[in-house]
């Protein structure tokens, strides 16, 4: 399985850190977020690994390399200065990710949550990992009807920021759009399924959101 790190975003609400900086090199504890993220593929057993890039993306490129240093294939998806969103990211790189399933990861985001290789789709097109919803997000993002979540009690749960993918949902898919509409097409389909992740894991959106991952990642 190939594993791909969504890396194109500007990071905005991070100003004025990421006017000189991608989001995905912001460190938390001593590495930055996209190493962390790359480390955990490669110690994983994936066969390598493809990132997208634009804003600053050459950083990105120079900083990771081929990841030869980290044990795992890198190929990058440059989509210039502008952004393709999430979804349009993915289809774009289509003819780097190939006609298997693959786990697409958000770069801005820390955790411990286990990436597994070996996870088969069955007859679901996509599988979410979610999380319990973080202050800032209460209300969440889906049901656990919704999305085929078992054995939860909650009302609504957070979307990670990591799914297991199978990529024909996006082979006709040529524009700029958000992941969370081939979510929303699985759903009306019911070609979807979730598990809860209960342990660590931490949305680096904003500079209040890197402190609380740092101080985290400090006490280890």
């Amino acid at each position: 399985m190939k594993a791909m790190i969504l890396a194109a975003g500007r990071g905005s609400r991070l100003h004025p850190l990421t006017d000189k900086i991608p989001k995905p090199l912001v460190k938390v504890g001593n590495s930055t977020l996209i190493e962390h993220h790359v480390k955990k593929c490669a110690t994983a057993g994936f066969d390598s690994l493809i990132i997208n890039t634009a804003h600053l993306g050459n950083q990105i490129r120079q900083h990771l390399g081929d990841g030869s240093r980290f044990g795992i294939p890198i190929s990058y998806s440059d989509e210039g200065e502008q952004a393709l969103e999430t979804g349009g990211g993915i289809a774009y790189a289509l003819p780097l990710l190939g006609k298997e399933p693959f786990l697409a990861i958000s770069s801005d985001i820390f955790c411990d949550i286990h990436f597994n290789a070996q996870h088969k789709l069955k007859h679901n097109h996509i599988h979410l990992i979610m999380v319990n919803n973080p202050q800032h997000h209460p209300n969440g993002d889906f049901s656990p009807a919704e999305i085929n979540l078992k054995n939860t009690h909650g009302e609504r749960y957070t979307y990670s920021g990591i799914a297991y993918i199978d990529p024909s949902l996006f082979k006709h898919e040529k524009r700029t759009f958000p992941l969370l509409d081939i979510i929303k097409q699985c759903i009306d389909n019911k070609s979807i399924s979730a598990e809860l992740y209960e342990g660590m894991w931490f949305d680096v959106g904003t500079a209040t959101r890197l402190h609380a991952a740092n101080k985290h990642a400090m006490q280890k």
